[in-house]
């Protein structure tokens, strides 16, 4: 008996599809393996995954496998045009948070942690021990980030910290003897201005001067009048942290501008301590950084444990300046009406504080930090010692 069975045809459309499919996977596993590798993502600001090293037994640990598939995925062929064609398909669907930030029509904004009030309590009572110890007077100033100032452009039901009430908290906890700066009201006061990056979690150099002029009433300086200042764009592509952790092409680069006083920039000399090494220099604008990705760091420089500044106004008080990075756009202002400053970041000084500054030499200390940066600085504590 014959087969009357006909023979399928052959599917030609499911042999193409198949092979173009793998194909592509070979295609780019090769670039993967092959591709020059990078340090450093520019893009993202941070850097990449190092091939791991190891014996046998650390090949045979979960901890190795781990590390081999955050290598590949640093490393994988068109891996930036992927993760942004990921985040516009997330946008599509409706996500507008990323790596703990927010992402608005025309502003990315960070989310800011519930505060660990255990941790806060730690912080301050360190604040106030480092008040008794220096006869010098203490102020304090906590900046609210974009997320408090705009909250009606958060995403529906978007998680955030009551900034405010965060910043009444520690306020009414510091020692009496602390001069409060109320930041938060003269940001809301201006918050129809450019106070904030779009696309970084800084405030510019107009939100600086915003607290700039508060400041003046409780520091006892004269601020100098806004129309006083030489303004000078000095970037127009400037493409923050926050765009660095969404890599979202939404909003529109940033501008970033120096404002120089009445006696142009009154600078005499900076002083950068790096911990290996010191290096001086003229101006409070490190213009190297303009040609970056990290240009914010084009004012004094990247966070360093140490930074003494003279300027022009040799007539003025001395001011120590304990902080985080928000200080470094605020303190060109402050040069017009202070002598000597000098900075330090907790953060980058593993011993004592005392070891490299003496709070006995200035008239005051100004203890500086967004909210954001003081909920999750583990390092104000060391203060106290």
């Amino acid at each position: 008996m014959k087969d009357n069975k006909k023979k399928r045809p052959l599917d030609v459309y499911s042999i193409v599809t198949s092979v173009l499919f793998f194909g592509f996977i070979v295609v780019f596993a090769l670039l993967t393996i092959f591709l020059p590798k990078e340090k450093k993502s520019e893009l993202e600001n941070r850097n990449l995954a190092s091939f791991p090293k190891a014996n046998i037994d650390d090949i045979k640990s979960t901890e190795f496998m781990t590390d081999i598939e955050t290598y590949i995925s640093d490393h994988f062929a068109a891996r930036v045009p992927f993760l942004k064609l990921k985040g516009f398909s997330e946008r599509l669907l409706g996500r507008s948070e990323r790596n703990d930030v927010f992402i608005t029509e025309n502003m990315l904004m960070e989310k800011v942690p519930e505060p660990d009030y255990t941790s806060i309590d730690k912080s301050v009572a360190a604040i106030n021990k480092f008040d008794e110890g220096i006869d010098a007077q203490v102020f304090m100033m906590l900046v609210p980030t974009a997320a408090a100032i705009y909250p009606d452009k958060l995403p529906s039901y978007a998680p955030s910290a009551d900034q405010k009430q965060l910043i009444d908290y520690v306020y009414g906890n510091l020692s009496s003897s602390i001069i409060p700066i109320d930041a938060y009201s003269a940001m809301q006061n201006s918050s129809s201005e450019y106070i904030y990056y779009r696309t970084d979690h800084h405030w510019t150099s107009l939100g600086a001067y915003c607290a700039y002029n508060a400041a003046g009433k409780k520091m006892g300086y004269s601020p100098l009048p806004r129309d006083s200042f030489d303004i000078q764009h000095a970037s127009s592509d400037f493409l923050g942290t926050l765009y660095s952790k969404t890599l979202y092409d939404g909003c529109e680069p940033d501008v970033i501008d120096y404002w120089f006083g009445e006696n142009g920039e009154n600078i005499l000399s900076m002083e950068v301590n790096t911990g290996m090494e010191v290096n001086t220099y003229n101006s409070l604008y490190m213009r190297e950084f303009l040609s970056v990705k990290d240009k914010y760091a084009s004012f004094t420089g990247t966070n360093q444990p140490l930074i003494k500044i003279k300027t022009g106004c040799t007539d003025g008080p001395r001011l120590l300046v304990i902080k985080d990075s928000y200080a470094h756009s605020f303190v060109p202002f402050l040069a017009n009406n202070y002598s000597e400053i000098t900075m330090i970041d907790m953060r980058y000084i593993q011993t004592s504080y005392k070891s490299i500054v003496n709070p006995e030499d200035f008239d005051q200390v100004l203890i500086l930090y967004n909210v954001s940066g003081f909920i999750t600085d583990a390092n104000i504590p060391k203060l106290k010692y």
